[in-house]
């Protein structure tokens, strides 16, 4: 993937060829580890830069430790805005405090932070709405029974819960549908491989597994692949990232809830830029609608978004 003209910061290094008369916006990412993260990061770095600003990409690597020495280089070193995917709900809220004190807005993406006022506007999914109708579709093609697990996020992440509360809003209507397992893999794809394994010796009669992101549902296939199960086992799982948006073409895969990482990035800048010009009446929360993609329309889907994106 081409990531033009911007750096990723694990510290606080200088970037090569920045020009220093440009103010400066901090992009930082809970995690550059997963696709749909660096989508997010390059395309608030892309809008940023064609704003006229210096961005600076940090990688979190899903540590909030991490996040905070971040906070406090960035809080040191004159930048203009931060753009925030956090690494948690509460405590990522320390730093947005420290950068609100500071006189540093924070603009958070996708990820929610909990405490009032420390943003000045949070561009979130709607990741309860998107996993109802994500439920609504694993219903109608489980034909209303049978056994399912279920893969979640991250603890810490208010994306985890909005996701697995509005698919049992609907799933938990229907008394021939039974949960046999919930478990934690973190949004990481090796983690929900191994705890699928360890689900499927303890249940033998799996018939869905529905997985919080698209990386827990691809190694939640890999997994079930590798058992000889795929003709079995339903996998559902929910992002838009390129590999779920293939898998579901090719058949492995049922359906997934697109989100859409560019619009939310590229929103959170243009919103920064207003804000560094004077403008004060910003939303504290936009909501961006979430995509069901199943077999039957995938093909209006590809690379984190609808086709005409």
């Amino acid at each position: 993937m081409a990531m033009a003209c911007f750096c990723l910061l694990a510290g606080g290094s200088s970037c090569k060829g920045r020009t220093a008369s440009k103010e400066r916006i901090a992009v930082v990412i809970s995690t550059l580890n997963n696709p749909w993260f660096v989508v997010l990061g390059q395309s608030a770095v892309e809008r940023c830069e064609a704003l006229g600003y210096d961005a600076v990409l940090f990688d979190s690597q899903n540590t909030p430790s991490k996040e905070a020495e971040h906070f406090d280089n960035i809080l040191a070193s004159g930048y203009k805005a931060i753009l925030l995917n956090s690494t948690d709900a509460d405590g990522s809220a320390v730093n947005a405090k420290a950068a609100a004190r500071a006189g540093i807005p924070v603009f958070c993406m996708d990820r929610e932070i909990n405490v009032p006022g420390a943003c000045v506007t949070q561009i979130l999914s709607d990741n309860y709405s998107g996993c109802i109708s994500l439920g609504e579709y694993f219903v109608e093609v489980m034909q209303y029974r049978g056994n399912y697990v279920e893969l979640l996020g991250l603890v810490g992440d208010n994306n985890t819960w909005a996701r697995s509360r509005g698919f049992h809003s609907v799933v938990d209507c229907f008394d021939g549908l039974k949960m046999l397992a919930q478990q934690n893999a973190d949004f990481d794809q090796n983690k929900a491989m191994e705890v699928i394994e360890s689900m499927m010796q303890a249940h033998r009669d799996i018939d869905a597994v529905f997985c919080g992101n698209d990386a827990m549902a691809m190694g939640a296939y890999q997994a079930i692949l590798a058992a000889g199960k795929q003709n079995r086992i339903k996998v559902f799982g929910f992002d838009g990232s390129d590999d779920c948006i293939n898998a579901i073409r090719e058949g492995k895969v049922e359906a997934t809830g697109m989100q859409f990482p560019k619009t939310m990035a590229r929103t959170a800048a243009s919103l920064a830029d207003q804000y560094i010009k004077g403008r004060r009446d910003l939303p504290k929360k936009l909501p961006v609608a979430v995509d069901l993609v199943n077999r039957q329309n995938v093909k209006n889907y590809g690379h984190f978004g609808r086709i005409e994106e």
